[in-house]
């Protein structure tokens, strides 16, 4: 008599419909912006994808302009004509007024502030509209606008200065630019936190609590009970009106899916492995796991660490697995290993892959402009408004 794998294990190896949306091969209409592609998808296992996209970024040639974010695939990245975080990216974008299309290989929100960087006459183009980002999807125009309410009743609202992380949402950004806030990177935090202590009493920061928290801890000499966590799905942000009266910083209940599973047991666990290492995590993690590493920093201070490291060290880093194996493949010379024994791939970036580009690209050549993020003018002129203030920090 034979058994099945759900008799045995207990579990049905059936593939879910969440399951198959985080591989990329199914669309839930009720939770993503949309994922249709007129004409035909080329299946990934066509040999002549390659050739295809060299041959459909030729035809464009300075028509188009590729950006492609850190933790993309490699056989996206091939195609990128830069590479970089999201800001810098957004910012290169600005830079190419001659491109007509900006094809943004990242997520949602990244494309969003490259079309409000990006002059009128250019389209952002996002090869797979539902490459989103968890972390931005955490803080709604309607929470947010709910929780200012919540401060105003509080009596804090016209001390507290909106800061709001890079990746979130063009309304949040907007939202942000219209209380007199500003934008920050995970390289720039400190900066902008330092600006708007400066500007009042309080930091809303948004929507990221494990930046927000880190830098204000680490960077400006905050305590932890300086902190509270505002959670918008409880009444008041589950805070009372004296705990917001007394924080200094109110902290989104957001965290980023990849880098908030990292853990001190993540840290404990290398070291015992790699005797030696260097642990070296993004600012995203959480505190404990901030606390406890060798050194800290965004995408881009882990790249240039790693350049001048030397030959033969060891190194644990924190952050998404595309770059982590980029970086180790870039450094035969060094020890580079990912923080965690679990695989953890951004699975939302992960969407935009070799087929998508190449249909992305085709379609334009064919005079079809797919996939176009616009973002409304109304909402444009507070988010520049904000992203204006952080280019003006010193």
């Amino acid at each position: 008599m034979t058994t099945t794998i759900t008799e045995t294990y207990g579990v049905d190896p059936t593939p879910t419909p969440l399951a198959l949306l985080l591989l990329g091969r199914e669309a839930d209409p009720n939770s993503e912006r949309g994922v249709e592609c007129p004409g035909d998808l080329p299946a990934a296992s066509d040999p002549d994808l390659v050739a295809r996209a060299r041959a459909a970024k030729e035809a464009l040639g300075e028509r188009v302009f590729i950006l492609g974010h850190h933790y993309q695939r490699d056989e996206v990245i091939e195609f990128a004509d830069v590479t970089g975080d999201s800001f810098k990216l957004a910012r290169d974008a600005a830079a190419r007024p001659e491109a007509e299309y900006i094809v943004f290989c990242g997520v949602h929100f990244m494309a969003e502030s490259a079309d409000i960087l990006t002059g009128d006459a250019q389209q952002v183009v996002l090869p797979d509209l539902a490459a989103g980002c968890s972390m931005a999807d955490m803080a709604t125009a309607e929470q947010v606008a709910e929780c200012w309410d919540v401060l105003a009743d509080a009596g804090i609202a016209d001390v507290t200065v909106p800061v709001s992380y890079m990746n979130s949402s063009a309304d949040i950004k907007a939202f942000t630019g219209k209380h007199g806030g500003t934008i920050c990177t995970s390289s720039n935090a400190q900066r902008a936190l330092e600006w708007a202590f400066e500007q009042g009493q309080k930091v809303l920061f948004l929507p990221d609590q494990h930046l927000g928290r880190n830098t204000a801890v680490r960077e400006l000499g905050l305590s932890l009970d300086d902190c509270v966590l505002y959670n918008p799905h409880k009444p008041g942000g589950g805070l009372t009106a004296e705990q917001l009266r007394n924080a200094k910083m109110i902290l989104w209940r957001g965290h980023c899916s990849v880098h908030g599973r990292f853990s001190l047991d993540s840290v404990n666990d290398v070291r015992e492995r790699v005797p030696g290492v260097t642990v070296l995590v993004h600012p995203e993690c959480k505190h404990e796991v901030v606390a406890a590493a060798d050194m800290v920093g965004s995408t881009e201070y882990i790249i240039k660490a790693l350049d001048a490291a030397e030959p033969g060290s060891k190194w644990a880093i924190g952050t998404e697995l595309n770059l982590v194996r980029r970086l180790a493949k870039a450094h035969p010379d060094k020890e580079i290993v990912f923080l965690d024994r679990a695989v953890c791939f951004c699975s939302t970036m992960n969407r935009i892959d070799l087929p998508h580009l190449v249909w992305a690209l085709e379609s334009l050549v064919e005079g079809r402009v797919p996939n176009v993020i616009r973002v409304d003018p109304e909402t444009e002129k507070y988010a520049k408004a904000a992203l204006d203030r952080m280019l003006a920090l010193p």
